[in-house]
Parts: C-alpha cells; structure tokens; sequence
C-alpha cells in the first residue's frame, strides 16, 4: 500500500503574483536616502587612497613589463630570431 506524502498544495499551479513596481519618484527618493547614509571620504583620503592606487598600478606595470621581457629573451635565445 503506498502512501501519498504530497500534499493537495503541491498539486495546484502555483499562483505568482507579479512584484508590485516602485514609481520613479519613490525610488528617487530611496536613492537619495541611501546616497545620505554613505560616509563621504574627504579630499585627503581621496588623494591618499588614488596615490595607493597608483603606486600599485605603477608596481604591477614593471613586474609585467620585467616578466615580458624575460620571457621575450628566452624565446629568442631558443628559437632564434
């Protein structure tokens, strides 16, 4: 005797109701709210943290300029050119 452990809910369609849409004026105004809460950095911090980058930037440059060019000679010396 086998028995049905499905219940009568999963033999209906499910019924998907369509997520309600946000006007463009409530969402203009929870971007504003949000954009209220982000601490700002200040000029400071901006030029520290872009002088970070860039010294970074300039680092992976070289590194990748040097293995390029390691790698360049090797093949030469191999192959011959």
């Amino acid at each position: 005797m086998a028995i049905d452990t499905r219940s009568e809910a999963a033999d209906r369609p499910s019924e998907k109701k369509k997520p309600k849409r946000t006007s463009p004026a409530l969402f203009y105004r929870q971007v504003v709210a949000e954009l209220r809460k982000v601490i700002w950095p200040t000029r400071r911090d901006l030029i520290t943290y872009t002088t970070v980058v860039l010294v970074f930037v300039l680092i992976m440059v070289a590194i990748v300029f040097g293995l390029d060019a390691l790698f360049t000679k090797g093949v030469v010396t191999i192959f011959g050119g």
